[in-house]
């Protein structure tokens, strides 16, 4: 929304009557003259645009004055000095009083009250200001909270509502006002409340403001408010059943946000939702996803859903006491090595990297499932062509080495066939497994690095291509021809280069101990 080139002052002068009825009720903002500073946008306005959000007051009750605030400073420091006298002409009262379970508020006057059309013009306007934190505290020094639960509680309209969430997010974005909210009696359950309606953009709207709580100090308070049953039950309901896209992405980055936050929050909200079945949901969208990534389903706008499954359950796979339940589910593991199989990753490589981190951490838990996937050579296929879309990621690169070390130690007991098929896969991704060594050749001969787990993972995959490679070189030419006569061709100058440059990193990486002695090969169970 661009809120208009002309001062709201100019704009009154010209037109008083002809857009509000209520602008009798709402004098025009005071003129520059008034103010310290120039600034694009006059902070009386403002006060007048949440003085014209006010719902219509329907029962007197006990009243409470509002004044207006003493004005933040602005970006440069300055501060915003408004005219007391002018604004205490015309402060609202708000009247709190339970009617039939509903919220209501009263003008010091008379009513006041502006069309739904109307309303959405001021609200979107206040909504773009609030992503301003200068113009965040100055909103919710003026009542602005007060002013918008208000209105949630007697809004019968769904666009009036996801404005007024919108507006509470964009608020929470910044310290200040975030804390203001907390502080607002009633806001937050008011909120909550919200997710029960039917409506996709409202519901957007209050997924990405419990969202942008969850990471803040003020996230042990939202957790309390969450905590009750109905309402996560309510919120994996709307992950597991809406077919809208933009809800399904808020929603799951919901739970994203829960598996990621503090440690006291963890521990309020992952217990019960795992007893509701979080991991189940998680593995059922993450399998209708996958199914979709078909040339004839495959859809942009779903890459981004895709990705925020899989790092849900990548923290929730990190997190004691719950990585078991996650590393024990076969149906995950399954999908993951689908999605790393994949021939044609670049559209959402992505993905496919965060599932080689997930699939590592699995391995760490449950060993035995790399035999299943060690005669793969498909899987290995896709593991090493994830590769290039990691090459800026150090831990995802540490968990492909990590993968890779687990299978090749299994590879280098398997059969002559099978064995000349994963010499034919590693061979033909040679310059891949070079240019990774390459890219970080420095960063691992650092200090800091070289008694690392990332570089003990890495050397012991080296270790196992140069075992598999030295063993395929001792089989029998006549056999070597007929096993590359049936589709899986090996030039022997591709494994010799192969070799040179795995026996060099080796060679150099061994001389680097904590006590100055040789690395020794791993067992791996």
């Amino acid at each position: 929304m661009s809120i208009p080139p002309e001062s709201p002052s100019e704009h009154n002068e010209e037109a008083p009557e002809q857009e509000f009825h209520s602008s009798t009720h709402h004098p025009p903002a005071p003129s520059g003259e008034l103010f310290d500073i120039t600034t694009t946008v006059d902070p009386a306005y403002i006060i007048s645009l949440i003085r014209k959000l006010l719902p219509e007051n329907v029962k007197h009750g006990e009243r409470s004055k509002i004044t207006t605030s003493s004005p933040p400073e602005n970006e440069e420091g300055q501060s915003w000095s408004i005219d007391e006298s002018e604004n205490m002409k015309n402060v609202e009262t708000f009247v709190k009083q339970s009617v039939d379970d509903k919220f209501y508020c009263q003008n010091e006057r008379e009513d006041v009250a502006v069309g739904e059309e109307a309303w959405e013009e001021f609200g979107c306007i206040l909504w773009d200001l609030a992503a301003s934190k200068t113009h965040a505290e100055f909103m919710v020094e003026n009542f602005a909270l007060e002013v918008l639960l208000a209105t949630l509680m007697v809004s019968k309209s769904a666009r009036i509502t996801e404005i007024n969430l919108g507006i509470i997010g964009n608020l929470a974005c910044h310290d200040v006002s975030r804390k203001k909210i907390t502080t607002t009696d009633g806001l937050i359950g008011t909120v909550l409340q919200q997710l029960f309606l039917d409506d996709t953009a409202c519901l957007c709207e209050a997924c990405r403001l419990i969202t942008l709580f969850l990471p803040s100090n003020e996230s042990g308070f939202l957790a309390e408010a969450l905590q009750p049953e109905h309402i996560l039950c309510r919120i994996l309901w709307i992950v597991e059943n809406t077919l809208n896209i933009q809800l399904l992405e808020k929603s799951i980055n919901l739970l994203l946000a829960i598996a990621e936050s503090k440690q006291d929050v963890v521990a309020i909200l992952l217990p019960p939702l795992i007893k509701l079945g979080l991991p189940r949901s998680l593995v059922d969208l993450l399998s209708v996803e996958i199914s979709k990534l078909t040339p004839e389903e495959r859809s942009p706008e779903r890459y981004s859903i895709l990705d925020s499954i899989l790092q849900t359950v990548e923290a929730l796979s990190v997190i004691d006491g719950y990585s078991q339940e996650i590393c024990s589910n076969k149906e995950l593991f399954q999908l993951l090595v689908q999605l790393i199989k994949h021939p044609d990753k670049a559209e959402f490589a992505n993905s496919c990297v965060t599932a080689s981190v997930l699939t590592a951490n699995i391995l760490t838990d449950a060993t035995d499932l790399a035999l299943e996937i060690s005669q793969d050579t498909l899987f290995l296929q896709g593991l090493l062509g994830v590769f290039p879309f990691a090459s800026d990621d150090i831990e995802a690169r540490s968990a492909i080495w990590s993968i890779l070390a687990r299978l090749l130690v299994r590879i280098q007991k398997t059969d002559p066939s099978n064995l000349h098929q994963h010499v034919s896969v590693l061979t033909s991704n040679s310059e891949v497994v070079e240019g990774e060594l390459l890219i970080y050749n420095v960063v691992d001969s650092s200090e800091d690095h070289r008694s690392s787990t990332k570089l003990t993972a890495r050397t012991f995959a080296l270790n196992g291509i140069v075992e598999i490679l030295s063993r395929w070189r001792t089989l029998d030419d006549h056999m070597k021809g007929a096993l590359s006569m049936e589709g899986c061709y090996v030039n022997e100058g591709d494994v010799d280069k192969m070799l040179h440059y795995c026996c060099k990193y080796t060679n150099k990486w061994h001389r680097y101990t904590a006590g100055g002695e040789l690395m020794k090969d791993p067992i791996i169970d």
